[in-house]
């Protein structure tokens, strides 16, 4: 019994693990987290920065705000196991508890917009009722601001910080020399018009402060939708983006806009058919006759850079479509292959951006 009792006092005792979410809140996990539930389906290849099988930790995702149709296929090539997560609610934020309960798992996480809307407080109360620990993570909002201390939040609870620091590390040696450049150069910032879900017709969707505001500032530009948006998004009628005239027209699009007849790119699309998608939504009436159409300012990108923090590549390829004199060094290509081989567990090759 005395052997036992030294042995047992020689070996260290797990701690408990403690964490501060994006919300402010403690968290508390008695190991790192092997069962965890999604509120954003998509937030599986964020987890795949840190982890080589992500899939191995997810039990159930909320549908959402999923992966792309390339990026899912690509996951559940390689991880069958994709298939067995289960849903736990879909659109408009929803989540069923009773589900969550069913899977017992040991974290959920969920988006920061979450801890603010109303309908979520009491599915909130539910799960701390039932002992579920949630963390809050935002890589929307204010990518520029929460996404290395979201990725490091879910470092902390999944016991993988090592892998956090490595893309931290990558993550500022291709932002901070951005952001000095700017700083020193003190450039003029063109005015940008960001036209999201973009199409020929039915203009124009556009994004006020946070999410691809916080793109373009980083790149040195100044969203214009900052001064007729409010919220994260809103519409402004053809008429008055002509009457605004940006000095850049900046579309995202992705292969949810295929069916719309809208610009088409992103994982999985080749060159050829995003430059077509692209040519045609520019070729439109209304929008053909902007003058940064007209002067070869136009630029279009992959619209799922907005939750993901492959985000330092499309920084990198505003900063050298805003200011070709100062980024032409930049090679945001070359940035988001070497995202892809060191930080994505699965292939993501495609086109991410064409002028």
């Amino acid at each position: 019994m005395a052997i036992f009792l030294v042995l047992c006092a020689a070996l260290p005792l797990r701690a408990e693990i403690r964490a501060t979410d994006l919300a402010g809140r403690e968290v508390v996990l008695p190991a790192p987290a092997q069962r965890i539930v999604l509120g954003e389906a998509r937030h599986l290849a964020v987890l795949g920065i840190l982890m080589p099988d992500p899939a191995a930790r997810v039990v159930g995702w909320r549908e959402d705000k999923g992966l792309d149709p390339a990026t899912l296929a690509a996951y559940r090539a390689k991880f069958p196991e994709v298939a067995q997560i289960a849903a736990v609610g879909a659109g408009n934020r929803q989540i069923s508890v009773e589900q969550v309960i069913t899977l017992a798992p040991d974290l959920v996480l969920l988006s920061l917009m979450d801890a603010k809307d109303p309908q979520m407080a009491m599915p909130l109360q539910q799960l701390e009722a039932a002992g579920i620990p949630v963390a809050f993570v935002d890589f929307f909002t204010r990518p520029l601001e929460h996404t290395l201390p979201s990725l490091r939040l879910m470092a902390r609870l999944t016991g993988t910080e090592p892998r956090a620091e490595e893309f931290a590390a990558f993550y500022s040696a291709h932002m901070a020399p951005i952001a000095a450049r700017l700083a020193a150069a003190q450039a003029a910032a063109p005015r940008v018009f960001v036209h999201v879900h973009s199409a020929p017709v039915n203009c124009c969707a556009t994004v006020g402060p946070g999410v691809f505001d916080d793109f373009v500032a980083a790149a040195g530009g100044h969203n214009i939708g900052r001064e007729t948006v409010p919220g994260v998004m809103g519409n402004v009628g053809l008429e008055n983006l002509l009457a605004a005239d940006p000095d850049v027209y900046l579309a995202t699009g992705g292969a949810h806009m295929a069916a719309r007849g809208g610009f088409v790119v992103g994982v999985g699309a080749a060159p050829e058919t995003a430059q077509a998608s692209f040519r045609a939504l520019v070729s439109a009436p209304g929008l053909a006759d902007l003058r940064a159409v007209r002067d070869g300012q136009a630029y279009g990108i992959w619209h799922l850079f907005n939750d993901f923090p492959a985000h330092v590549a499309l920084v990198e390829y505003l900063a050298r479509a805003f200011h070709p004199d100062l980024f032409a060094d930049l090679e945001p290509d070359a940035t988001m292959a070497e995202f892809e081989r060191r930080f994505s567990p699965v292939p993501l090759s495609g086109t991410w951006w064409v002028k």
